[in-house]
């Protein structure tokens, strides 16, 4: 694509490089919960405060971002309560793999300017 059309195509609605690039660390920054306790809710919730007025995508995409990783910790409790019944042992790391997955994939194709919707997340940020 030539910058001419880059820039059409910016015009018509399509996220810029920026944009998209912003919109990929609201997903990846939940990555951060492997460092800090709740860094997987802090780290996408602080970039989507930021960035959400500048960008209807950045805005967009760091509300799924959110929304997503406050449904994890909410399975991620249930799961921790429901190791005192051994199944919770068995669910956590699935959850956890799942949560891996899913934030990449969703980092990826936000950086492809896609609006990614996570599977099984409670929409609790409109």
């Amino acid at each position: 694509m030539t910058e001419i059309e880059q820039t059409g195509a910016e015009q018509q609605g399509a996220p810029s490089k920026e944009e998209r690039g912003q919109a990929m660390a609201c997903h990846l920054l939940a990555l951060i919960g492997f460092i800090i306790p709740f860094g997987n809710l802090i780290g996408p919730l602080i970039m989507w405060v930021i960035k959400k007025d500048e960008s209807s995508f950045v805005d967009d995409q760091g509300k799924e971002a959110v929304n997503f990783n406050i449904t994890m910790l909410i399975a991620g409790f249930v799961c921790f309560l429901l190791t005192f019944v051994i199944i919770g042992a068995i669910l956590l790391p699935i959850l956890g793999i799942f949560w891996l997955v899913i934030t990449i994939i969703a980092g990826l194709k936000a950086n492809d300017g896609v609006a990614y919707r996570y599977p099984f997340t409670l929409r609790l940020i409109k």
